[in-house]
């Protein structure tokens, strides 16, 4: 009986630490999420990275880690720290994929950090992550029809491609081999797929509005961006996405 009880007490010290580390990762990943919500983008990325810290796998963690230093990204005050930010975002999709190569989230954060990438780049490295950019969206959209991010970032391929000089357009000829097929129409299409899955994704609507003006129909591109100012941020980009949108207001009228 003492020897059963000594195997019993010796199985509950190994089960208890896993147990608590559990716990543990639990609870920040609910204080990440909490901080979210708050609008507090950097302490919420500080959490996520405590908990890939104390559990490397962590695919929740490792693709919100991914994606808010994308966000992130765009605040930086220099060229140099924006990139720093959107590689990092890079290397922990990287580390996300393979987790789980068959993740949609996975695949669309790979994609948003790419095209991050693109933004901030020029040359071979820009037209490179222009490649990526269609890969991981349409991998992300086969995986999971219904994820509104992933349509999102295939409709701002076909804007930005179809947007290209004719420079640009010669280097992505020469990386496909072929000239991709990108259209504003097929940019509208996919934005919209978005925003039916999802109608309260603000960036939406500011990419529509700017497709409409490139289509040269700025009454429709107001109406976007009316719907858009009316309506309750949900994310801390939000408010960066309003103030853009009040400018294309004033310069669409």
């Amino acid at each position: 009986m003492g020897k059963l009880g000594s195997t019993i007490g010796l199985v509950l010290l190994l089960i208890l630490p896993f147990e608590n580390i559990a716990q543990d990762i639990n609870s920040l990943l609910k204080d990440a999420q909490q901080l979210e919500s708050s609008f507090k983008e950097p302490e919420a990325l500080q959490k996520y990275l405590d908990v890939v810290r104390a559990q490397p796998t962590n695919l929740t963690a490792l693709i919100k880690i991914s994606e808010l230093y994308s966000i992130l990204g765009k605040h930086q005050g220099s060229k140099d720290k924006m990139k720093e930010y959107y590689l990092n975002a890079r290397t922990y999709a990287q580390k996300a994929l393979q987790v789980n190569a068959n993740s949609s989230d996975a695949n669309v954060v790979m994609a948003i950090a790419m095209g991050r990438m693109a933004l901030a780049s020029s040359g071979d490295e820009k037209i490179k992550a222009v490649k990526d950019i269609k890969i991981y969206s349409e991998k992300s959209v086969q995986l999971d029809p219904n994820n509104f991010k992933g349509w999102h970032v295939l409709g701002k391929w076909h804007y930005e491609v179809s947007d290209l000089n004719s420079v640009e357009k010669w280097l992505v000829k020469v990386a496909y081999e072929a000239l991709p097929k990108a259209s504003l129409d097929e940019a509208i299409k996919f934005f919209e797929k978005s925003r039916t899955l999802n109608p309260s994704f603000l960036l939406n609507y500011l990419e529509l509005a700017k497709c409409w003006h490139r289509k040269h129909n700025d009454k429709k591109a107001r109406e976007f961006l009316e719907a858009m100012l009316k309506m309750p941020n949900k994310i801390g980009e939000d408010v960066s996405i309003k103030v853009k949108g009040k400018k294309l207001l004033e310069d669409y009228k």
